[in-house]
Order: C-alpha cells, then structure tokens, then sequence
C-alpha cells in the first residue's frame, strides 16, 4: 500500500451510534475508518494494512478495558498510536494513559477540532515510525552485504582508529583498509565519517 494512502482510523467503542458518527466526521476528512465494538472485536479482526491509529473508548462491556487493551498493544512493534474517548475518565486515568504512550485522552461529548487534532498527531507518529522501520531494515540489509573484511574494518572505524593503524591491527597495507573504507562507504551509502557513526547508532553497534 502507498505511504500516501489515506490513513485508517479503527474505531473502538461499543456505542454503536457513536461508531456511526465518528465514522462520518473522519471519512468527511479523507479518512477512512473501521469500527470494532469492544477490544476483542478489535483483536479477532484487525490487521495491520496502513498508517492509522486507533480512537480507544476507555470502559466497554464484556471484555479488556480500553487500557488494559493499550498496555497489551504496547508490547507489540507494530502498535498504532491511541487516542482515548471517555465519558467516565479522571485525571489519573489520563494521566496514567499518557504515561504508557497515548496522543491523547479526550472526554465525550467531544469537540470536532479537538478530535481531530489528536487523530492528526496520532496518524503523523504513525507514519513516522513506519518510515523509521523501513529505514532500519535498509541499514540492516546494507550492513549484511558487507563482506567479513569490511565488516571489521567499519568497527575499527566507528572506534575513531586511522587507516594505518587498522592496516597494522589486521595484518595488511593501508592502500587495503582504504579501499575497504571506500566500499563500506558505499555500501552504505554515505560520504561521511560521522554518517558511519549515526548508522552504528542505529545498528547499536559498539
């Protein structure tokens, strides 16, 4: 699916008629959205298809609170951002919400803007972590290509060592170690020493 698909907002609450609504307010906007009635409709049914976030009511009937199903989402990596709704929250609740991650903690009736404000946010940490994970996965897969060689040579580098003294610590010429530098350089794509660094950092690499 493109990064540029409309967004889904998967809509959580077991208010069918409040379902109905915040469906026709988000579509109004471009987006589109998907209602579940209560935590276990969300996880028999759901499935990771795009950016989204999820609007979270915080007591449903018959089944995990909606915060017992934001702490259970925050163990997975592909988790959606939550924004609360509730006629029954409290300043703890919210409190507590926000510490574990939500965008925000709204009360109903709620106000458009508001709404749709939070569900913007939600929607921009999403795709910035989906385009954080591709990212991640193109180090990587740049990393893997590297031969044995240049592996420990881009190690020795990221520890601040010169050419001639990786050359003497692997037994070979400094002509050698620079023409691995070269193609550790462009494997990865970069022209930079502290690029190398910031790439070790998000490898975590020592």
């Amino acid at each position: 699916m493109s990064k540029d698909a409309p967004a889904i907002v998967h809509i959580i609450d077991d208010d069918e008629s409040l379902r109905t609504a915040l469906g026709r307010l988000l579509g109004a906007v471009g987006l589109r959205t998907r209602t579940y009635s209560g935590a276990g409709d969300f996880l028999l049914n759901w499935h990771d298809d795009g950016a989204g976030c999820i609007l979270l009511d915080v007591e449903m009937p018959g089944g995990p609170s909606g915060p017992e199903l934001h702490q259970a989402l925050t163990q997975r990596s592909d988790a959606l951002p939550v924004v609360f709704l509730t006629g029954h929250g409290n300043i703890d609740m919210g409190v507590h919400a926000m510490k574990f991650g939500a965008v925000d903690f709204l009360t109903k009736p709620v106000q458009r803007d508001a709404l749709l404000g939070a569900v913007e946010e939600a929607i921009a940490r999403d795709r910035a972590r989906r385009d954080a994970q591709v990212k991640d996965r193109d180090l990587q897969a740049d990393y893997d290509s590297l031969s044995p060689r240049e592996c420990e040579v881009f190690k020795q580098i990221i520890a601040g060592r010169l050419n001639k003294q990786i050359a003497y610590d692997l037994g070979t010429s400094e002509r050698t170690i620079k023409a691995h530098r070269a193609h550790v350089m462009e494997k990865f794509h970069v022209h930079r020493f502290v690029d190398l660094i910031k790439i070790a950092n998000r490898l975590h690499l020592e």
